[in-house]
């Protein structure tokens, strides 16, 4: 299951599922944890403990989950004295499918996009309209990235970085070597592309960005184009390697191939843009026209 964070407002929110196609889910717990990041449960089930929140839930799963369990809402919203409602009773007792509530490694607390606004709006409605911002340009990249294959060129570069590193295990391991150093070795020259492609390194991009950990990382981020000249980078210092060229000299050369192929690509897509946003101009204005001509025949004819 894919998973991606979002930086809202300063506030990390996890979302797994497919955002291009409304079938994420985000993390209620991160979005929790704005208003108490102590204990974001309690905020949790002190939204879901309210006949407003489960009325507006049940309305949901009634929309878009045929097994959802309207007798057994029915006997929880008639029941007498103080509703107290936690995610996992809610999905146990209503079959629901809204919230998902789990331990391991996406654990938490997550809910649809749809409830997860809903939600934002009750901790704060400030933070929901960040969140809506942020989700909406995901979406939006999310929906480029698959119009453009992006998903596979980020694969065919990470099969072409075999290609890369048996280069570097043939001509720069050595058995001298220990293991800590030939693993530096290897993320040296993943580095080197990286430089050469985006200007920095894997950890000055998570500095920047303040990302935790080794994932997310720098290449995920990659434009089309970019992944493009990766994997022609990977192909070209792997020939490097063999040549016994130095890395200050290979990183040189990259870096002029790097920036000569994204000129080129760059412009062939504005280029391709340009064009596309002029047939669609030309065929707005031809439809515009016909109707026009349309209703002066349709005025003359008395329809």
């Amino acid at each position: 299951m894919k998973k991606q964070i979002l930086n809202v407002n300063g506030t990390e929110i996890s979302i797994i599922g497919d955002v291009s196609n409304e079938d994420a889910y985000i993390s209620l717990t991160d979005i929790a944890k704005y208003k108490n990041s102590e204990d974001p449960r309690i905020v949790i089930s002190n939204w879901m403990s309210s006949y407003a929140t489960i009325d507006f839930l049940a309305m949901w799963e009634g929309l878009y989950n045929p097994n959802f369990n309207r007798m057994e809402f029915q006997t929880v919203r008639n029941e007498p004295g103080r509703l107290i409602m936690t995610p996992s009773q809610w999905i146990e007792r209503m079959n629901a499918i809204g919230i998902t509530s789990k331990a391991g490694r996406y654990g938490g607390t997550y809910a649809h996009s749809d409830i997860a606004f809903e939600f934002a709006s009750w901790v704060s409605l400030e933070f929901k309209l960040y969140l809506i911002k942020d989700y909406q340009r995901l979406k939006k990249d999310e929906a480029e990235r698959k119009l453009i294959g992006w998903d596979a060129k980020r694969e065919l570069s990470k099969i072409n970085y075999r290609i890369h590193t048996d280069a570097i295990k043939e001509f720069l391991i050595t058995k001298e070597l220990t293991k800590e150093e030939i693993t530096h070795k290897y993320a040296s020259e993943a580095d080197m592309l990286n430089v050469a492609l985006f200007g920095k390194t894997a950890l000055q991009w998570r500095k920047e960005t303040g990302t935790k950990g080794k994932t997310p990382n720098i290449r995920d981020y990659a434009s089309a184009e970019e992944l493009v000249v990766l994997i022609n980078l990977e192909d070209s210092n792997a020939d490097y390697i063999r040549q016994g060229l130095p890395q200050v000299e290979r990183l040189k050369l990259l870096r002029e191939k790097a920036f000569r192929q994204l000129q080129i690509l760059r412009n062939e897509k504005s280029s391709l843009d340009g064009l596309k946003k002029a047939l669609i101009n030309d065929g707005k204005n031809v439809e515009v026209e016909n109707r026009g001509s349309s209703g002066n025949i349709d005025t003359k004819s008395g329809e």
